[in-house]
């Protein structure tokens, strides 16, 4: 039987890129998006026609709890389980130090770590009465050892992704295994396209390998997690990052 994976921002950037390998991997889908309506449905057709599986997506405001419940109830209602839940979808709003407002926390910490844990919730609970189920939460180097000023509110939610996962993992044994993924840097639109090239070399250099990750690296990291090869790693704060000084 196939297995249903959830995953939070799964229509663009990493999240489709996981959404892809776990397609490959004969995973039906359920995949929220919040700013990626007209690639959507095209992203859909795809992958169903090309993996012969099912799909389906939704929008859904990760900062609003009524539109969480909402898309939690259909994700239940479509496959009757899920079985493996990615939270991807976050926002970093990056900004001068010296710009940083309460406004910028706030938001940043109400999609990134309570939206992750409203849907974990919603969805552990489901995982938990089934008595089987893997989350895998995306977090970052950024929030154990990496410091930027500039994205300190991001930097903090993912921290709280660190701790978020470990109490999961305690909250949610023995059935649900919690993990938790920290790239370091990551080829993804969103990340390359207001870098100039000198700071990209700077930040290269201070990786073992010389070169930042492949998103199709994190992905394969993902599933592991996610599948049975992985099943007695539990709690843990996976760091991929080629090595860093």
């Amino acid at each position: 039987m196939k297995k249903v994976a959830l995953i939070t921002g799964g229509v663009s950037g990493l999240g489709e890129v996981i959404a892809r390998h776990l397609a490959s991997k004969d995973c039906n889908l359920i995949l929220s998006y919040h700013n990626s309506s007209n690639k959507a449905p095209l992203l859909k057709e795809e992958l169903e026609s090309k993996y012969n599986i099912e799909v389906r997506i939704y929008s859904c405001d990760l900062s609003n709890e009524e539109e969480i419940k909402k898309f939690i109830d259909n994700a239940k209602n479509d496959f009757g389980r899920i079985d493996y839940l990615v939270n991807n979808a976050a926002v970093c709003l990056d900004s001068l130090f010296v710009n940083k407002t309460k406004e910028n926390f706030m938001k940043t910490l109400e999609v990134n770590v309570v939206g992750t844990f409203l849907v974990s919730k919603l969805v552990g609970e489901i995982m938990y009465e089934q008595k089987f189920g893997s989350i895998v939460n995306l977090s970052s180097t950024n929030g154990i050892h990496k410091y930027y000023p500039m994205t300190i509110d991001y930097d903090a939610s993912k921290a709280g992704i660190n701790s978020l996962t470990h109490n999961l993992a305690l909250a949610y044994a023995p059935y649900v295994r919690v993990n938790a993924i920290a790239p370091g840097w990551v080829k993804t639109e969103n990340e390359m396209k207001d870098l100039d090239q000198d700071y990209i070399q700077s930040e290269e250099e201070k990786i073992f390998l010389k070169r930042f990750a492949e998103c199709e690296e994190i992905a394969k990291v993902v599933y592991f997690l996610l599948s049975d090869d992985a099943s007695y790693i539990n709690n843990q704060i996976i760091i991929v990052d080629g090595g860093t000084y």
